[in-house]
């Protein structure tokens, strides 16, 4: 699959319209390190408890769809992966956008920490901050499975610590979520509310 990554113009533009929109804070001060590894600890305690915890599909899938929506920084990854628009969407748009991602991403997401059933992860190291973010990087130890890297891109921009992206052996959220997102607003002409209602 070819991944279009977006630029800084599409990022700051989109972020900007979405400030503007009350959705996102302003930027905030530098990620400390020790913080932003007990967010990941805290984090992959949550899918490890879920895991040795056991129970249905159904309410495995809803528990890992529920830690995501707590740990990521939603709606900023909403507005990155949507980028640019053919024209500028309403106030009541976006805010409806982002809530239909929240919903898609995150049962997205659950179904893809499902795959760590039987296994474990564990935080290795954090690297050194740079600009807003800091990566803190973990191993997945599956069954049957080669060990691989599961790494967060941790950042306080929404006042709060949370990830705004993670790469599972080597495949990167964002740069997939935006090429997903944009191949479906223009299945749609660049219609937004169509996008909305494909997200839902």
């Amino acid at each position: 699959m070819t991944v279009t990554r977006p630029t800084r113009r599409a990022l700051l533009c989109g972020a900007a319209a979405v400030t503007a929109a009350g959705l996102l804070p302003a930027p905030a001060m530098a990620v400390d390190r020790d913080q932003a590894a007990a967010l990941v600890n805290r984090l992959v305690g949550e899918i490890n408890a879920v895991i040795a915890r056991g129970g249905s599909e159904e309410q495995m899938y809803q528990a890992f769809a529920g830690i995501f929506d707590r740990y990521a920084d939603v709606p900023r990854i909403a507005v990155t992966a949507l980028g640019r628009t053919p024209t500028r969407p309403t106030q009541d748009q976006l805010q409806r956008y982002v809530s239909a991602f929240r919903v898609y991403i995150a049962w997205k997401y659950g179904s893809r920490f499902r795959e760590f059933i039987g296994g474990q992860i564990v935080v290795e190291d954090v690297g050194r901050p740079y600009g807003d973010f800091v990566d803190v990087r973990s191993i997945a130890y599956l069954r049957g499975e080669d060990p691989f890297r599961v790494d967060f891109k941790i950042s306080d921009r929404s006042g709060r610590l949370l990830f705004e992206d993670m790469v599972i052996e080597g495949i990167n959220m964002l740069d997939q979520e935006s090429t997903e997102i944009r191949a479906m607003l223009a299945r749609r002409g660049g219609d937004i509310e169509g996008l909305i209602a494909d997200l839902r």
